[in-house]
Parts: C-alpha cells; sequence; structure tokens
C-alpha cells in the first residue's frame, strides 16, 4: 500500500529506523532503499580499555544512488575525550553533554565530553567510499569481551539511514537490519598497571603508511609541569619513487607544531625550524631524534605524562595528512623505551629558538 511520504523533521525523529523514500509521493516515486544497497562500518573493530582508539567511519554507498550529504556518529558512554577529525569541504558539529558519571583520564576525572560528532555540507556520490575520523578514549567502564556500538546516521540528498540497532543482551546481531557499527574490547598486551602503558608497548608502537610514506614509532617525551614545548620523534621511509616532503603535524595538546633541527657549532647546540618541511628523497629514510631533527610542539595547553599515548597526525606535502599515536616516554629519554643518563631534553625543559 502506499506510504506518507516524510520531511527531513519527521526522519531526524526516527532514530532506530531505516527511512528511504518508498512512498508515492506528489512530485515522484521513488524505490525502498534495502539494507544492502548502503551501510556505514568501523574500520577498527577492536579496542583496548584505558586506551585510546581511532574510530574511522566508512560510509560504503548512497542512499538508492542518491549523494551521502551528513554522517552524524553518536559516542556512546565510557567512551571518553572524543574529537572529530576536520575534513575537507565538511562542517563540523559537535553535541557536548555531561557524562552517566566520572571516568578517570590522564589529567584527573572528566565528567563531561563530547557525546555526537556531525559532519555536514559535503557531497558523497554514491558511487565513491569516504571516511570520517574520530579519536576517543576507551574507559575503564569496558571489560574484555565487551561490544561497544557506534549509531551513526547517514542522511542524503533524498533518503536517510539510521546505522543503530543494537541487539538485545545475548542477541543475534546478524539479525539486525540496520546494526550499529560495533568494536570488540579485547585485553590490553603487556600493561603494568591499568591505564598505563610499558615500555615494551613503547618501544611497539604499530607503524603507519601513508601512500609510499612508512611512518616508524612516532613518540615524545613526557613534559615537566608548566612546560610549554614538547619534543616529537618519528622514523619515516619514503618507499616509491617520487620524493615526498613532511610539512607539520599536530596533536590536541599543542597550539601549534614546527620541525626543527639541532646543529653544534663551536660547542654550542643550535635550533632552527626548518622552511619548507623535511625532504623525503625516494628510497631513503629520515629518523628524527633527539639530537637531531625533530617535531617541536610549541604552546602547550596541558602536559604530557609519560605512558600515555596521544593520538596525532603527521602532514606531507604529497600523502597528505596521515591519523598517527605518538607514545610518551619519561622526561630526557633518548628513545621510545629509553631514559637518558641524567639528561633533561632541551625542548621540554625550555627550548631556545635561534633562527
Amino acid at each position: 500500500m502506499p506510504r506518507l511520504c516524510l520531511t527531513a523533521p519527521l526522519r531526524a525523529a526516527l532514530p532506530l529506523v531505516l527511512i528511504g523514500p518508498n512512498a508515492v509521493c506528489p512530485s515522484a516515486v521513488f524505490g525502498l532503499v534495502s539494507p544492502a544497497s548502503a551501510h556505514a562500518v568501523l574500520e577498527r573493530k577492536e579496542a583496548a580499555p584505558n586506551a585510546a582508539y581511532r574510530g574511522v567511519v566508512q560510509i560504503m554507498h548512497g542512499c538508492d544512488g542518491r549523494p551521502t550529504t551528513r554522517i552524524s556518529v553518536t559516542i556512546p558512554e565510557g567512551v571518553t575525550g572524543a574529537k572529530p577529525m576536520p575534513k575537507p569541504g565538511w562542517t563540523i558539529e559537535t553535541v557536548k553533554s555531561a557524562y552517566a558519571r566520572s571516568y578517570p583520564s590522564f589529567h584527573g576525572q572528566v565528567s563531561e565530553g563530547v557525546t555526537k560528532i556531525t559532519w555536514s555540507g559535503g557531497s558523497l556520490p554514491d558511487e565513491q567510499i569516504d571516511e570520517f575520523t574520530f579519536f576517543a578514549r576507551i574507559s575503564d567502564a569496558f571489560a574484555p569481551g565487551a561490544t561497544i556500538y557506534f549509531p551513526v546516521e547517514q542522511d542524503c540528498t533524498e533518503g536517510s539511514y539510521r546505522w543503530s540497532d543494537v541487539p538485545a543482551e545475548n542477541g543475534n546481531a546478524q539479525a539486525l537490519k540496520a546494526p550499529a557499527p560495533a568494536v570488540r574490547i579485547i585485553a590490553a598486551q603487556g600493561t603494568a598497571t591499568q591505564g598505563t602503558a610499558t615500555a615494551a608497548q613503547a618501544s611497539a608502537a604499530p607503524a603507519a603508511k601513508a601512500g609510499a610514506i612508512a611512518i616508524e614509532t612516532p613518540w615524545l617525551r613526557a613534559t615537566p609541569g608548566g612546560a610549554k614545548v614538547a619534543g616529537g620523534y618519528v622514523t619515516l621511509r619514503n618507499t616509491g619513487t617520487e620524493p615526498d616532503r613532511l610539512t607539520g603535524a599536530a596533536i590536541p595538546q599543542a597550539g601549534r607544531a614546527e620541525i626543527h633541527s639541532m646543529t653544534t657549532e663551536g660547542g654550542v647546540m643550535k635550533m632552527a625550524p626548518v622552511e619548507g618541511g623535511l625532504a623525503l628523497a625516494p628510497g631513503a629514510g629520515v629518523a628524527l631524534k633527539p639530537g637531531g631533527y625533530h617535531l617541536m610542539f610549541l604552546d602547550l595547553k596541558d602536559g604530557l605524562k609519560a605512558g600515555e599515548t596521544v593520538a596525532g597526525t603527521l602532514t606531507f606535502e604529497r600523502a597528505g595528512t596521515v591519523p598517527v599515536t605518538f607514545t610518551v616516554a619519561p622526561i630526557g629519554a633518548q628513545g621510545p623505551d629509553r631514559q637518558g643518563p641524567g639528561a633533561t631534553a632541551p625542548e621540554a625543559d625550555g627550548h631556545k629558538h635561534h633562527h
């Protein structure tokens, strides 16, 4: 039988229903949007408690051939500190709400945060796929074996989906018509104490790949109280045949970042920004490390503590902006898992600019 057409306000009021223009409307006749024709999934389907999580929502199709114009992700209770990654051509809006209880963080207890992230204003054609990224922290509210659901709303120029069905306790997730993207909680490996990474974890930070650029062991030095700068380090390898260039970096705790070089002239150590970025020749690698090239994160809003992880980005001239996870080593460390013999980092304790 014919169905009534749904206006945008009515569609928004039905968060658990797959909505498609299946009605005989005054101006047109549309076909039913089936669950198989579009879906939203999370790239990373596993996470550990008391650890950072990079959520990448993959939108595989539009709505029965129509382009996607809005994606909204609900951040569930127990997932804290959520922050969206900017996306060219899209506008970001966030909703901040009080949590049901307070959760521990590296900077004390948190009782409120972002609970919904919306990207809108862009246009993703039905025949293309794209990713919408956010960073967050999985709190101690979840034990290994639990599943966390991130409901996703997908709106198109015509039609909408609500990927927000959650199975009942002991229910069958496979039977859901519009399943919410899910993340399964697994046991953290090598943790000495809850919420603290061991040196072995820090030295085994997973590598990332950005086009031809391999990104290995990104790490930061912890900062003393009141510090406004922090040093960052990483090894980059250009596995391709075209040159590239590291042009920038970012972490949420810093207002800005620069790429610096360190040289010694007449027994005096000098540091200066690398103008134009750091060249990465084809088939070659560059190690950003203490005493040489390094990242300088400036205007710190929060300090960095040894053992924590920090979600950030590296930006390349050709490969673009790439999400990375920095581990934080102790003050004065000479590597991600090594403490310098009585050394303190000049860039952590009071960086001197020599332009």
